[in-house]
């Protein structure tokens, strides 16, 4: 029998999959959690086998919960069970630890499956996220960020205009455009918001 711990901030989507899973011999809810937070202490209490983990939630996300679990030496597989499927969500909680990664509309034993392979160590992947992953492996590498670029996107990320962020750089307010440009194109977005949004879940900003 495999042991779950159910976490997601959604009652609804909990009671559904506790109940699902309780009807089947071969597995065993221990518990569930509310956000990420949550689930740690209660893996650390619980120790089951196999962590369902959905990412956005309040407080504490999946992907922080998922690196502390790993910090903290849980053993559990974690199997992410989430609706999103963006390069933002999938690559952070892979490279944080999870063992598989599955989308909510997937079918009842296709999870069923992907509990039992995730259970004995086994990599699970949803064919779309498969799909989006293989993909971006056979795209060739961005150049990455010069230290220029990176440091006229951290002050956009503080609120700056290209004017503000020009005069603090000591560098005309054309040349800011120009950097902001060239980020664009190497992490491929079109606007201010998405370049600092994909710079921190790349690393080359932190909090």
């Amino acid at each position: 029998m495999i042991s779950l711990l159910i976490v997601d901030d959604h009652p609804v989507v909990r009671d559904g999959l506790r109940g699902m899973f309780s009807a089947d011999p071969r597995f065993e809810v221990l518990g569930e959690a509310g956000d990420g937070a949550e689930a740690v202490t209660a893996a650390e209490t619980l120790r089951p086998d196999v962590i369902l983990m959905d990412l956005r939630m309040p407080r504490t996300d999946g992907v922080t919960a998922i690196r502390e679990l790993a910090a903290r030496k849980v053993p559990a597989r974690v199997l992410v069970l989430t609706t999103y499927d963006t390069d933002s969500d999938v690559i952070p909680a892979i490279e944080a630890g999870a063992t598989g990664y599955l989308l909510k509309d997937a079918p009842r034993d296709e999870l069923f499956r992907a509990v039992e392979a995730a259970a004995q160590g086994q990599a699970v992947l949803s064919p779309v996220v498969a799909t989006r992953l293989m993909g971006q492996m056979r795209q060739p590498a961005a150049a990455p960020l010069s230290q220029r670029e990176i440091e006229v996107l951290a002050l956009i990320a503080k609120g700056k205009t290209n004017r503000e962020a020009a005069r603090q750089l000591l560098i005309s307010e054309a040349t800011v455009k120009t950097h902001l440009l060239h980020v664009y194109a190497k992490l491929e977005v079109s606007d201010r918001a998405a370049a600092v949004a994909t710079a921190f879940s790349r690393g080359y900003l932190t909090p």
